[in-house]
């Protein structure tokens, strides 16, 4: 008994790990192996133990602010509040999504500099190595995605090891299409002698037009998703203007069980609208 005692993991630990694997779902940084900082997984983001504590309190406030305007009661908008602790969750895909653009627009840069040194004269790795210098120069600081990508490329190919398989590593990590389609072509191009030169010319060109089709709709789209913010916040503020001007027109709401449960029905078409409005302005190429 002694011994299936001993095997039974303490209850303190059972909360601890339901604790750790809730802060990793939502994108708390403290829980991430961290045995490779230098080359991140680009399907992947974890928010700073400032982002993930700020929009935790900004999710709590924000959802406790609506949850009040409509009820009128601190208690029910406290518990409601909780449900902004989600907003992590939102803000963590928000920012993957915009890190995984960011590292589509540098790879195009990057195979710019690359078609540059070849059409000099310069061999494949040479070129590849040369780029690092450039993107340095487009990027100064260091802390760009590319250029810690060249930069551990450079590293692996002073090292002996092969053009083709540092290559198959980055696209490995991005999963992004352009980057694998390229990775692919450029070994077939490479091992059975095709024209690299045209090759990374030609791809350099569709992911640049690729990206600029994005940028026109993003450009077209960026009016309408500000007339969304505003009408998904009209009823809120609504609501607020209603209860602080006219709280004798708002009393019946107030009153008996009908009335919160009409509000539970407003709100919840009013959260369900708002998701739809979201859910039509993201555009994926």
């Amino acid at each position: 008994m002694e011994v299936n005692n001993r095997l039974k993991p303490e209850p303190d630990v059972r909360n601890r790990s339901l604790l750790l694997r809730a802060a990793d779902w939502l994108g708390w940084s403290g829980t991430e192996d961290r045995r490779d900082n230098t080359l991140p997984e680009y399907k992947q983001y974890r928010l700073s133990p400032r982002e993930f504590l700020l929009s935790l309190m900004a999710g709590i406030a924000g959802v406790f602010i609506i949850a009040f305007t409509f009820y009128q009661n601190i208690p029910a908008a406290a518990v409601l509040s909780t449900g902004g602790m989600l907003l992590p969750r939102y803000r963590k895909a928000g920012l993957l999504a915009k890190r995984r653009e960011r590292l589509q627009l540098q790879f195009k840069e990057a195979l710019y500099s690359v078609t540059s040194s070849l059409a000099a004269g310069r061999s494949v790795d040479n070129a590849f190595l040369a780029a690092e210098a450039d993107l340095q120069l487009l990027y100064p600081g260091g802390s760009a995605d590319i250029v810690l990508e060249f930069a551990a490329l450079r590293h692996r190919i002073m090292n002996g090891d092969t053009l083709e398989s540092g290559l198959r590593l980055l696209a490995n990590r991005a999963k992004l299409d352009d980057i694998t389609q390229f990775v692919d072509v450029f070994t077939t191009c490479k091992r059975t002698g095709g024209d690299l030169v045209d090759v990374i010319r030609r791809t350099s060109q569709v992911i640049g037009e690729k990206l600029d089709i994005g940028q026109e709709i993003s450009v077209m789209l960026a009016q309408k998703r500000f007339e969304s913010r505003i009408l998904i916040a009209i009823p809120y503020v609504f609501m607020a203007a209603l209860n602080a001007a006219a709280p004798d027109y708002m009393g019946p709401l107030y009153d008996g069980a009908s009335g919160y449960a009409l509000l539970t029905v407003l709100l919840a078409g009013f959260i369900g609208c708002g998701a739809a409005i979201h859910r039509m302005m993201q555009i994926k190429l």
